[in-house]
């Protein structure tokens, strides 16, 4: 009979427990990867949820203007030359109306003569072809809406301080965030009455960033 050293031993014992606990280390792995990916997809059904308007009160927060830093551009020309012509196509394929009514529903939404809108610091500069007004601008909090839907919204609204004159006194904005996050697009409202913007619910000139195509912005429209 051969005997087995106590070295030998040892070493058949560690193999032994690597061997058993090999196992129960991939298991870990596996629900820890379980774990995450449900992680992931709980966040993107509540982003989902927050976009339709359905969101918690606790969950809003502040916003900064850097959100919506950079150069913009109005989608209302796009619509009116026929380019969005597929956006509304979709929606009637997934709503409740028509290709056509979606574009007279949306010729009110878009309307606006500022075609572009530049936001750079506390400055936002409001270009109508050539002419442009310029205004400072700081953080007036935020109010929160409900539709008559039941479903909510939240304006982030900033008051200028200093400018030109014709610059609105007031700006808010509607992204259909409900907390600080860098805007792929927003609404923007605008006026010298705080108050009387809030009530504003069917003209909400609608801005994507300047560098896009049209064909991009088309894309982007059909993906929600």
């Amino acid at each position: 009979m051969h005997s087995v050293t106590p070295k030998h031993a040892t070493a058949l014992a560690t193999a032994a427990l690597l061997a058993l606990a090999a196992p129960a280390f991939a298991a870990g792995s596996e629900d820890h990867d379980h774990s995450h990916a449900h992680d992931h997809a709980q966040q993107d059904e509540q982003q989902k949820q927050i976009y339709k308007g359905y969101f918690e009160d606790s969950q809003i927060a502040p916003r900064p203007l850097s959100d919506w830093e950079g150069d913009w551009q109005s989608v209302y020309p796009y619509l009116m030359d026929g380019s969005l012509a597929p956006v509304m196509e979709h929606k009637a394929e997934q709503g409740d109306k028509t290709a056509a009514e979606y574009r007279a529903y949306y010729e009110i939404g878009y309307e606006t003569d500022v075609d572009r809108i530049e936001i750079s610091g506390d400055q936002v500069t409001f270009h109508e072809g050539d002419t442009s007004v310029q205004g400072t601008y700081a953080d007036d909090g935020y109010e929160v809406l409900t539709y008559k839907k039941g479903n909510r919204g939240v304006r982030f609204i900033f008051r200028k301080t200093e400018g030109d004159e014709a610059a609105p006194d007031y700006i808010q904005f509607s992204d259909h965030r409900i907390a600080p996050a860098k805007a792929d697009h927003y609404h923007l409202y605008w006026g010298d009455d705080r108050a009387a913007l809030l009530d504003e619910v069917t003209n909400w000139p609608t801005y994507y960033p300047a560098s896009l195509t049209v064909d991009q912005i088309v894309t982007e429209m059909t993906a929600h």
